[in-house]
């Protein structure tokens, strides 16, 4: 739930491990104009000290964090730092690098490991460590910023991935669907316009439908055919270029009907392989893209 499907393929593995093949870490300057084309799915503000300092008056326990960091200016820098390096596809750093800097650097870190973790071989003890940690942070960061989108985001995110890594049934027998609608909900709620938050909800609604079938799916959990695909279609309103939201379009499609939608899964991913990549994610992304649907 609420994360993108595995692949079997060995070189992707090895390469969410290391910096990207031709990515060089941007300069802030750089990286800041180019933060709107980066983040224009998952809504992330530039993390300058105006920014947090906005948060802090917001939330008192958030405030009284940030004398850890020399304040708001030095945070921002490091968050600044953060980013960069996650764009670069410096995946593994990023994690230790957020998580040393509370919950704004929760985010980065969460989003590091959800792509880490996504082509780790199924089973791999490595990989739900990771995601275990992934969900503290993110629950840490929820408490602490509880008006945060992203802070509900990655949540959401990260439980749908450990989701999928021990099942999808045994995640709805635990009642991780729940938590991760509550979640994604709740990011919608504060900022309609989260192209991945659109995203994930759709996949949430397809998967369980294509677990339990259509009339179970609508009576247990509320999930619907109908749902996701509204999902679907908000997010690449919002997103229309983002590689990621093409291809997990098409993956939802292929959860609903594989048969019937076969045809418009391929085009769609054929329309993901032919984008330019923004930056070391995306470059992940797309080269997925040109092995097609699995």
């Amino acid at each position: 739930m609420a994360s993108r499907r595995q692949t079997s393929r060995e070189s992707p593995q090895k390469a969410a491990k290391k910096p990207q093949r031709g990515a060089r870490r941007p300069a802030p300057g750089e990286l800041r104009s180019r933060w709107d084309r980066l983040h224009r799915g998952d809504c992330e503000p530039w993390p300058d000290a105006q920014r947090i300092e906005r948060l802090a008056r917001k939330q008192r326990a958030f405030a009284a964090t940030l004398e850890a960091y020399a304040g708001p200016e030095a945070l921002a820098r490091e968050l600044q730092r953060a980013w960069g390096e996650f764009h670069a596809g410096e995946f593994r750093a990023v994690i230790e690098h957020g998580e040393r800097l509370g919950p704004l650097g929760a985010s980065v870190a969460n989003k590091a490991a959800a792509v880490s973790t996504l082509y780790s071989p199924a089973g791999a003890p490595a990989a739900l460590a990771t995601l275990d940690a992934a969900v503290r942070r993110a629950e840490a960061a929820v408490e602490m910023l509880p008006d945060y989108p992203n802070a509900h985001y990655l949540l959401a995110l990260v439980l749908g991935r450990y989701s999928q890594r021990i099942s999808i049934l045994k995640a709805l027998a635990e009642g991780l669907a729940g938590r991760v609608r509550s979640h994604l909900e709740r990011t919608l709620a504060l900022e309609p316009r989260h192209a991945e938050a659109h995203l994930a909800f759709g996949l949430y609604h397809a998967e369980i439908v294509a677990k339990l079938g259509a009339l179970a799916a609508a009576l247990t959990y509320g999930a619907g055919r109908d749902a996701a695909l509204e999902h679907f279609a908000r997010a690449r309103r919002l997103a229309p270029d983002s590689p990621i939201v093409l291809m997990e379009h098409a993956n939802g499609l292929l959860l609903l009907d594989a048969r019937r939608n076969r045809d418009e899964a391929r085009a769609l991913y054929r329309q993901a392989a032919a984008l330019a990549p923004g930056d070391a994610m995306e470059r992940l992304d797309i080269e997925r893209a040109q092995r097609g649907p699995g």
